[in-house]
């Protein structure tokens, strides 16, 4: 009995340890991309460089609700992830409701080329699940803002609207600067350390695994095939990025149906990182619902819609072999 409680203390202290390690590994990397880019960004808003091109930008914007300004933080988020998405986001003077707007997009299509070659890897065309990704944030974001009322004027305003009519010295804004962004480090170092814990406690004391078998249900109302369930319940919670070696792996060594890895890419090209990624919009004081449920509900609609898809050109096949053999 001691030797079991020996252990046990011994694995929760080796799990504590290594979330740690891999928190403080996390945090060192986010800061190679926080820093720079908050500051680059700050530089080019307080400049007004970003602005130069309103002109050209504020059409594809408006349709999804947008100030032109908006443009240059969807770019971050495509290429850097969601770390460059709120770094910029920290530093722009944005209303709540285009932030939301801006997180609901970037949670979907963020660090598109990485994850696209992830699920290239492992089961759907590289190019298919990136023009996916931006299709789908595309709609969501319009649908969200249409429901939300949002529109490109909403909160104020937007950009360099708001330098002009308040400029300020350089080492003002620069001291400004590395305030908010000490206070957002710090607040994002608050989140991933217990995070990063509790997912390597889960690990060693094997309750993912457990986790797998009780969301059979899940599945279902996804509407995935239950063989998947250990793929997509990396996906949700660590990723595409930080689960990339188990999906492809998995994918490379166990022979899935297409049809089913198909459903699966596009539920977790839409809806994953179901933990982290939406828990560091939250210091920026954006609203839970709108950075969970819009891509959740996003990923079931296309699931079942690409069921009933696949139900439907079965059902044409039959008809038009059955046609066959009668005309036979």
């Amino acid at each position: 009995m001691t030797n079991k409680i020996s252990d046990t203390v011994q694995k929760i202290k080796l799990g504590i340890r290594k979330g740690l390690t891999k928190g403080w590994k996390g945090l060192v990397w986010l800061l190679k991309i926080i820093i720079p880019i908050s500051f680059a960004t700050t530089l080019l808003v307080h400049f007004e460089i970003i602005y130069k091109l309103d002109f050209l930008l504020t059409p594809v914007m408006t349709w999804i609700s947008l100030p032109a300004s908006a443009a240059l933080v969807l770019i971050i988020g495509l290429f850097t992830g969601i770390y460059g998405t709120v770094a910029a986001l920290s530093v722009m003077p944005f209303s709540i409701e285009h932030m939301t707007l801006i997180a609901i997009y970037t949670l979907i299509s963020h660090n598109i080329i990485q994850e696209s070659i992830v699920q290239g890897n492992s089961g759907i065309n590289t190019f298919f699940a990136a023009f996916f990704r931006l299709f789908m944030a595309f709609v969501v974001t319009f649908i969200c803002a249409k429901i939300m009322g949002i529109t490109p004027e909403t909160g104020g305003v937007t950009g360099a609207e708001a330098f002009a009519r308040e400029p300020v010295p350089l080492m003002v804004m620069l001291k400004t600067w590395g305030w908010k962004t000490f206070k957002l480090i710090i607040q994002i170092f608050c989140i991933i350390m217990p995070l990063m814990v509790i997912l390597e406690l889960a690990k060693t004391f094997n309750i993912i695994s457990f986790i797998t078998k009780m969301t059979s249900p899940v599945l279902s109302i996804m509407g995935l095939n239950r063989s998947t369930g250990m793929l997509w319940l990396t996906a949700s919670i660590f990723g595409l990025a930080y689960g990339a070696a188990v999906i492809v792996e998995a994918t490379q060594s166990n022979a899935y149906k297409k049809e089913d890895l198909i459903k699966l890419h596009l539920s977790i090209g839409i809806n994953h990182s179901m933990i982290e990624d939406p828990v560091l919009f939250l210091p920026l004081g954006l609203p839970i619902f709108w950075l969970w449920i819009p891509r959740l509900a996003a990923a079931i609609i296309v699931t079942w819609l690409y069921t009933v898809f696949l139900s439907a050109r079965r059902h044409y096949a039959k008809r038009a072999c059955h046609k066959k053999l009668c005309n036979h």
